[in-house]
């Protein structure tokens, strides 16, 4: 189990849902909280409800200057948590340019502006932790979600490349790959979501992986067992399943 009275953790993507659901956990554990999303309001009001200490740094995840000031805001850190996203559902056909190239900026190139402003610190000193929020659907093509799936497969490979990186330093890189939340976001699905969770399910399995050395949990386990197995079929068996 890992120590976190007196840790400090900054939540990147923490207004609501997942994140939220996440600062709750750590904060009950008695970590303090820097939480970042857009809505200085929605923060205010997240950190208000919260057991332990909590601060509330805005930042815009698009925009690399406002993530290196908030950065600077918040200080020297012993983890980060990349929770940060936006979607809609559509794939080849209705294509929305707009759409798109919001969840490329927001899920993957946000990832990267992160990853440029909590690394450095941490490899400099040897020491820190930072967990990745990918999704099962970085396991493989998907109908009706080629932007998102295709961030979140960077997600995957970013996290991976990082974890070859540093995996024999004192900085710990983890990945987690959930499967459907129930969120904002996924209430404009118009489709079944099996095994879907609530936020505060999912974030219990994050926070139980945190405490441990290893690098990647997808989950429900049963559910994404499916993914990963699906990397293994020939192309010709994947998309008769999974398209």
């Amino acid at each position: 189990m890992r120590e976190w009275h007196g840790k400090r953790y900054w939540l990147i993507g923490a207004s609501e849902g997942l994140g939220a659901a996440l600062a709750h956990k750590l904060s009950g554990v008695g970590a303090e909280v820097i939480l970042t999303a857009r809505s200085e309001d929605r923060l205010k009001e997240l950190a208000a409800g919260l057991p332990g200490r909590a601060r509330v740094v805005p930042a815009d995840v698009t925009s690399r200057e406002s993530l290196e000031a908030a950065a600077a805001q918040a200080g020297e850190i012993d983890g980060a948590v990349w929770l940060a996203g936006a979607y809609w559902p559509f794939g080849a056909r209705g294509w929305d340019a707009e759409q798109a190239e919001t969840m490329a900026d927001v899920n993957f190139t946000g990832a990267m502006r992160a990853t440029g402003v909590v690394l450095p610190p941490m490899i400099a000193r040897d020491s820190g932790h930072f967990v990745l929020t990918g999704s099962l659907t970085a396991y493989g093509g998907l109908p009706r979600s080629a932007p998102y799936t295709s961030c979140k497969a960077g997600i995957m490979a970013l996290a991976e490349s990082l974890y070859a990186d540093l995996r024999k330093t004192g900085v710990q890189i983890q990945l987690v790959n959930p499967g459907f939340i129930r969120t904002r976001l996924t209430d404009k699905n118009d489709f079944r979501m099996p095994a879907i969770m609530e936020p505060e399910e999912a974030a219990q399995h994050i926070f139980e992986h945190m405490n441990t050395d290893a690098f990647v949990r997808s989950f429900p386990f049963w559910f994404g067992l499916i993914f990963r197995l699906g990397r293994f079929l020939p192309p010709w068996l994947y998309f008769r399943v999974f398209a």
